[in-house]
This record gives C-alpha cells, sequence and structure tokens, in this order.
C-alpha cells in the first residue's frame, strides 16, 4: 500500500515516567488521534506480485548473516489482488516508478511473502509502499504501517544511547567494560592480560564470539579471507607496474608474476577453512528462553574465551552489543529498554519497540522461511531478549526515517553557515556524528566491500580514482538478518560541500534516506537500497 505524510502529532511523556509504561508502548503501534495525513493525496492500493518460486541468496556481501542455499521447487505463494497505486509526487514519479520495478523483481527472486520500502528526500518521507503479504494464512497485505523486524538496525539504535550518555560525561568509552559492568570477567588472550573496552565492543573490535562457538573454524576463515586480499592487492600492483613502464612486460617480469600466482594459490588451497555453519546454522540464534534483564543474558558468553586479541582483528559479534546493554544500564542508572523508550519518544518513534510474544503490537507481521523441501512456513518461535540491542527491536519504515533524518541532520547542522536564521540543535552533535560515522581501522563492511565499519553503521567514504569514471558516492548504511527477516536503512548524505546555484539558505537534512525490511530472512537488500536512493537523487538534482 502507498501514502505520502504531512506531519505526525508529538505526543507528551506519560504519567509516572517512560520506565512505567514499557510494556504499555506496544499499543501504541496503531495511529494516535490526531495524526495528520496529506490533504487531497489520502490511501490508495499498490499491493505485491506473486511470489517467486525459488529462494536464492542476496547478492555477495550484503548482509552480517550469511545467505541460506536457495530451495529447490518451491511453489508460489498466494498473490494479493492488484490495485493500480495513485498517482506519484510528479517530481520523484520516475525514480517511484524504477524503484518499485526493482523491488518487485527482488521480491520475486528470492520468494519473500512481503516488502515494505520508505524513502525520505531532504527530510520530507516521498515515497512509502508495501508489496505482498505481511500475513500469507490471513492475507494481510503489506503497507507502510507493517511492524516487522529490524534486526541488526538495532545496533544503530543502541549507538545513539551510548552516545547521548559520552555526551553527558557518564560513560567513557575507553576504560574497561568491567568499571561499570564487573559481572564480566577480566580476560585474557594467549596468557597475556587485555582490556575490553566500550569503543571496542561498538566496532566489533573487542574478540568476543559471535553465534559461532568454534574458534579453530572461525580464525580458519579469518586467515582464509587474509590471503584472498592479500593476493588481489598483489596482483593489482602488478598490473599497476605493467602499466608504468608502458605495458611492455619482460622475462624477469612474467617469472616472478608466475611464482607468486603459484604461491598464493598454494597458501590459498592449503589453508582453505572446512565449512562453517551459517548464523542460520546456529543454535543460539533460535534461543526461546526469557532473560529479565541485560545482565542476565550475560552468562550465556562471558566465561567463552576472546577469539582475537581486543583490537587487532574485526569480528562482527551481536554478543558485544548484549554487553553495551549492560554497560547503557549501568551508566545511566536506568533499565536499557526504559532508557530506550525515552530515546524513542524523543525521536518520535512511536511504534518502535523491544520484540515480545505476549503484547498485542498491531500491525505486526509474520516471518517466514523456506524449509527443506522448498515450501513456505511459519519461522519457530525465537525470543530474543538476550540481544534486544543488537537486534531485538521491531519497527516501521516511517519510524526508520525518521530516525534516520535525525542522524542526518545532527550530522550537517554543524557544516552549516548561515547568521539569518538560527537552526535548532540535532539530537546529537555533530561531532559526535562525525565520529559515528568515522570509518575504524581493521574493521570490515560485509556487505558492502569499498566500506569500513564505523561505530554501529557500515561507511562508505568519497571516492573517485579516475576522471570521467566512477564515482564512490559517501553513504552510511547498516543491514540486518534476523530469523524470517532482513532489513537494511541506508543514508545518502547531500555533499554540502559543493555550491548551490541559488542563494536559498540549505536547512538539513539534505540528502535521500531508504529504508527497506522484509519477512524473510537471507535477503541481502544493502544494494538494493543504493540503487534506490541514487535513482531518487537523480530526480532530486534534475
Amino acid at each position: 500500500m502507498y501514502r505520502l505524510l504531512a506531519s505526525a502529532a508529538r505526543r507528551p511523556a506519560p504519567p509516572g515516567g517512560w520506565g512505567a509504561q514499557r510494556r504499555g508502548s506496544h499499543r501504541r503501534a496503531a495511529w494516535p488521534p490526531g495524526r495528520a495525513w496529506a490533504g487531497g493525496l489520502g490511501l490508495g492500493l499498490g499491493l505485491g506480485l506473486a511470489l517467486g518460486a525459488q529462494l536464492v541468496s542476496g547478492p555477495r556481501g550484503e548482509s552480517p548473516a550469511a545467505p541460506a542455499e536457495p530451495p529447490q521447487g518451491a511453489p508460489p505463494c498466494p498473490e494479493p489482488p492488484r490495485a493500480p497505486p495513485p498517482p506519484a509526487p510528479e517530481r520523484f514519479s520516475r525514480a517511484i516508478e524504477s524503484s518499485r520495478d526493482l523491488l518487485h523483481r527482488i521480491k520475486d527472486e528470492v520468494g519473500a511473502p512481503g516488502i515494505v520500502v520508505g524513502v525520505s528526500v531532504d527530510g520530507r518521507e516521498v515515497w512509502s509502499e508495501g508489496l505482498g503479504f505481511a500475513d500469507i494464512e490471513n492475507r494481510v497485505p503489506c503497507k507502510p504501517e507493517t511492524v516487522m523486524r529490524i534486526a541488526s538496525i538495532s545496533k544503530s539504535l543502541t549507538m545513539v544511547a551510548i552516545a547521548k550518555l559520552w555526551e553527558e560525561g557518564r560513560l567513557d568509552l575507553d576504560i574497561p567494560v568491567q568499571k561499570y559492568v564487573p559481572e564480566f570477567p577480566e580476560k585474557e588472550y594467549e596468557g597475556e592480560k587485555v582490556s575490553v573496552t566500550t569503543r571496542l565492543l561498538i566496532s566489533h573490535l573487542s574478540g568476543i564470539r559471535h553465534y559461532e562457538k568454534d574458534m579453530k573454524k572461525v580464525k580458519e576463515e579469518k586467515a582464509y579471507k587474509a590471503l584472498k586480499k592479500m593476493k588481489e592487492t598483489m596482483e593489482l600492483n602488478q598490473d599497476k607496474d605493467l602499466k608504468e613502464i608502458g605495458g611492455k612486460s619482460n622475462e624477469k617480469i612474467d617469472f616472478a608474476k608466475a611464482k607468486t600466482e603459484q604461491e598464493s594459490e598454494a597458501k590459498c588451497r592449503n589453508s582453505k577453512p572446512g565449512k562453517k555453519k551459517n548464523d542460520f546454522e546456529q543454535d543460539e540464534l533460535y534461543l526461546k528462553e526469557k532473560f529479565e534483564n541485560s545482565i542476565e543474558s550475560l552468562r550465556l558468553f562471558k566465561n567463552d574465551p576472546l577469539f582475537f586479541k581486543p583490537g587487532s582483528q574485526f569480528l562482527y559479534s551481536t554478543f558485544g552489543y548484549s554487553l553495551l546493554a549492560a554497560v547503557i544500564e549501568r551508566a545511566s542508572g536506568q533499565k536499557y529498554l526504559d532508557y530506550m523508550q525515552k530515546i524513542f519518544h524523543d525521536l518520535d518513534m512511536i511504534t518502535t519497540v523491544q520484540e515480545e510474544n505476549e503484547p498485542m503490537i498491531y500491525n505486526r507481521a509474520r516471518f517466514y522461511v523456506y524449509n527443506k523441501k522448498g515450501r513456505l512456513v511459519n519461522t519457530p518461535y525465537v525470543d530474543n531478549s538476550y540481544k534486544w540491542a543488537g537486534g531485538g527491536f521491531l519497527s516501521t519504515v516511517g519510524d526508520l526515517l525518521k530516525f534516520g533524518n535525525a542522524m542526518l541532520y545532527g550530522y550537517q547542522v554543524g557544516m552549516i553557515k548561515n547568521l539569518n536564521e538560527k537552526l535548532l540543535p540535532g539530537y546529537l552533535k555533530p561531532e559526535t556524528m562525525v565520529m559515528i560515522w568515522t570509518p575504524v581501522p581493521n574493521t570490515e563492511m560485509s556487505w558492502d566491500r569499498e566500506g569500513k565499519y564505523a561505530m554501529a553503521w557500515g561507511v562508505v567514504e568519497k571516492k573517485q580514482t579516475y576522471g570521467s569514471c566512477r564515482q564512490q558516492r559517501h553513504y552510511a548504511s547498516h543491514t540486518g538478518g534476523a530469523v524470517g527477516a532482513s532489513s537494511v536503512l541506508l543514508i545518502l548524505p547531500e555533499d554540502l560541500e559543493v555550491e548551490t546555484t541559488d542563494n536559498r539558505m540549505t536547512i538539513p537534512p539534505r540528502g535521500v534516506i531508504v529504508t527497506i525490511i522484509c519477512n524473510m530472512q537471507s535477503v541481502g537488500l544493502n544494494s538494493t537500497a543504493l540503487k534506490i536512493a541514487l535513482e531518487f537523487d537523480k530526480d532530486k538534482s534534475d
């Protein structure tokens, strides 16, 4: 379904504070009285196509979670009745049409039951639409209000809490976490005492494991990837050397190149790791146990050895964010969920809540997976209370766009120098947002090899190697993969260093934000979101 929003009413803090309202906050998922709609535009329908018959993995490196094997012979899913969408805003009609077609293609390719997309341009939501079904059994179509698991985008939300406490001087990012959480034991690596800090946890450099418990398999995989990368770098450098001498190779160069290739191939063959389970084959992903607080969830991993020396290697870890939730509780003096609900209130994210099974959460989708026979089935019940900070929140595309705009505003407001009008401060200070979106050394961005991990965001920096050739745009994003769900939130800032052709005052946020949520796991969505963002950026510039 399709809608354009004009504005949203702000809600006051509930009686008794946010801590008393945590469970009741689930019921705020329905539209509150006073929610305004765009005059004359109303509500239209734009429902999905038939589902694809075969699940295939998303584009390589698109999600922290490894893709599942594509099922064979999956039957087509039921198709909701299609109605033509209402006329799109004239300025972005081309971008909306091409983006809708792209999403239909992706949806059919992976066999996803439903996908919801939202796009914001310069702080204004210009397109949101649902394709397919939120609930196949009851034939409930996806719509912009559909609530789904956002998976690891939860890490970016948690980062806001950490940043707020740091700005207020209540949290030191660079001291051992045991100052805040003495329940987490001091660690050693190869007989040497080492420190795990909040900063290292944020950027997945702490050495704390992810779902894979076999240290040997993880180390072998890391070594194999490092060798492959070294081989690619050496080949690139050799090609550059040949170009520098005018492309005229000689026997010595050819011999050295052949010898290097043979040695690299031999190293890769000999060090190739055994088959490692992907995240969706790990038992801990399907925990059904309810954890009452963040400290209690630490027992899942706190006594396990570190896989790497802190700061030396990147190892994506959702458990690291479970420890960060405990740090937030101790630094703030509040329960993690109570502190996050206060932040969601400030950001006007009225439908974002922790996932719990018991409460009524309006517009909540169901989640699906293909079984070994290629049939679409409901995912098993899981309790995400052990990882709310790293992957346990539910939200809508509308709320995620609000969150993205708040981050973009804070990032850009410090760049605006205008004496005619005083701009409001961002939710986070400009210097904080610059720190958050600065790539961290020794990290990886698994969903885009061009980028690095920063602080709870993956960041690709602006780059252009050759004239009149590909220009790499600066953007920040985070993807997510959970049981029966995939997600992405991508922010493409406008380059404010480029002088505009008119003298109008530039008011942030300036740029394109795209978010996509899907009720099917192992769907790589980052490249799709980037393509959509570039389509809207093109229409914006024309």
